[in-house]
């Protein structure tokens, strides 16, 4: 597998883990008060689908001959 085969499954990968704590902090907020690591913890997810996707964005313009 390619440096950007990895890029692109680790992107849908992260986006579904992202998906998931977003989910989650949803049913905490509705349960009641949730604890901050709840609240913060879509964040790391969602900075690594903004590096990623941003690689994947300019990537065609880079590779372009």
């Amino acid at each position: 597998m390619t440096w950007n085969a990895w890029i692109r499954q680790g992107h849908r990968w992260l986006a579904i883990i992202f998906t998931l704590t977003v989910i989650a902090n949803f049913v905490t907020m509705a349960l009641g008060t949730p604890p901050a690591w709840v609240v913060y913890s879509p964040l790391l997810p969602l900075f690594l689908l903004l590096f990623s996707g941003l690689y994947m964005f300019v990537l065609p313009y880079f590779t372009r001959t």
